[in-house]
């Protein structure tokens, strides 16, 4: 596994160090112990997985109040993603920064996603596929989330959005109340 710090920090973009021979090749893609290595999560208590028909289709910005906050190991299997963070750290250099990363079954990356960042992505293909692993079990009552288009954060998208839920498009402008981390 290869780790890419990205400019938020305790957020990593994970490449595979694949082994080839003549039939493809097997990378690992998720080590407790090498994760742990780096100062980072390494036991997930779940995986979900997001399946999405349209191309544009926009998914977030989601996040979840302490003590439930979540780490995140997000892939995209199948198509291709611009997945997004956002840092929600009141402490932290970055606050309210989003960084947005590439993420296709072709370049096989993975977006690690620490306690204190919301997270979504829009879809750059129809038929795509983002498989989530989450450290932690899903309590609906700390679920949140903040305007895909917030304009105190002004993530730039990189296709017109074409889908997205009624539950996303009601979420609130960023106040800066919530307890994320």
């Amino acid at each position: 596994m290869t780790f890419e710090e990205l400019p938020l920090a305790g957020a990593y973009r994970i490449g595979l160090s694949p082994h080839s021979d003549e039939r493809g090749f097997f990378a690992r893609t998720v080590c407790e112990d090498t994760l742990s290595q780096h100062g980072l999560v390494g036991r997930f208590q779940q995986s979900s997985v997001s399946f999405n028909l349209w191309r544009g289709t926009v998914r977030g910005m989601h996040y979840a109040l302490a003590p439930h906050a979540e780490t995140k190991l997000v892939r995209c299997t199948m198509g291709a993603i611009h997945d997004v963070i956002i840092d929600l750290r009141r402490s932290s250099p970055t606050y309210l920064q989003a960084v947005g990363v590439a993420l296709s079954a072709e370049n096989r990356a993975a977006l690690y996603i620490p306690v204190g960042f919301a997270h979504g992505f829009q879809t750059l293909r129809d038929e795509t596929e983002v498989l989530y692993m989450i450290d932690r079990a899903y309590v609906a009552e700390a679920a949140r989330g903040l305007r895909w288009d917030d304009p105190a954060v002004n993530v730039v998208w990189p296709e017109p959005m074409t889908v997205i839920a009624k539950r996303d498009l009601s979420f609130p402008a960023w106040t800066g109340t919530d307890a994320v981390a």
